[in-house]
């Protein structure tokens, strides 16, 4: 039986016509792959929005769906950016693989789970992503250790206070983390909202900052 095949692309609304990254010529990438293979295409699952986090993708959970319930056996993307940008996100999506019993074939990485030169970059990749959680882990104890040394309560909120204010600046200026790197530590160490709630996102984040001018409006 052939291997059937989910083919994935994305592009952000800014990047439709760069050369390369295109939705045509992703699929012409991936298409020519799978002939070579001789594998088939089951669905093209296709995702206009940023690649930053793999949230909020209806195109990509169609295609997970479709591969969990059995309808297919890979998931093929041609670039690794097109697929995520997040090393978080991507060692989550190949624990999921795995434990699903699909594989994940990422065509400029040579990252393909069903080799096993491919399942070693994909171990890369989770070692990578579990040293980068370790990092932010232990960033946000130490700035939160500086917070609590000051007299700061990080309780539940009502509103955006200087406390929350003083503890996201610190982790994004200071310690230099990303924002959504920002966003996953306060989430690891369970600091509210200023709504009051317990997911974070980088625009929340990039607006706190932006009150002091670290990021430019």
């Amino acid at each position: 039986m052939s291997t059937r095949a989910v083919i994935y692309r994305r592009v952000s609304t800014d990047e439709q016509g760069a050369s390369g990254a295109g939705l045509a010529a992703q699929l012409v990438a991936v298409e020519r792959e799978l002939e070579a293979r001789g594998w088939q295409a089951v669905a093209v699952s296709t995702d206009v929005a940023s690649g930053a986090s793999m949230r909020k993708r209806r195109g990509l959970a169609e295609a997970l769906e479709l591969l969990a319930a059995g309808g297919a056996d890979v998931l093929v993307c041609s670039k690794l950016d097109r697929l995520s940008r997040s090393t978080l996100d991507f060692a989550a999506l190949l624990e999921r693989a795995k434990r699903e019993g699909w594989r994940v074939l990422v065509l400029d990485v040579a990252v393909d789970t069903g080799t096993a030169a491919g399942e070693l970059t994909a171990t890369m990749v989770a070692a990578a992503a579990q040293y980068e959680r370790r990092l932010i882990g232990e960033r946000t104890r130490a700035a939160l250790a500086v917070r609590k040394a000051q007299g700061a309560t990080l309780g539940r909120p009502r509103r955006i206070d200087l406390e929350q204010d003083a503890l996201v600046w610190q982790l994004y200026v200071e310690q230099g983390l990303s924002l959504r790197q920002v966003c996953a530590a306060l989430e690891a160490a369970a600091v509210l909202t200023p709504a009051g709630g317990s997911r974070w996102y980088p625009a929340t984040v990039r607006r706190m900052v932006m009150r002091k001018g670290a990021v430019a409006a």
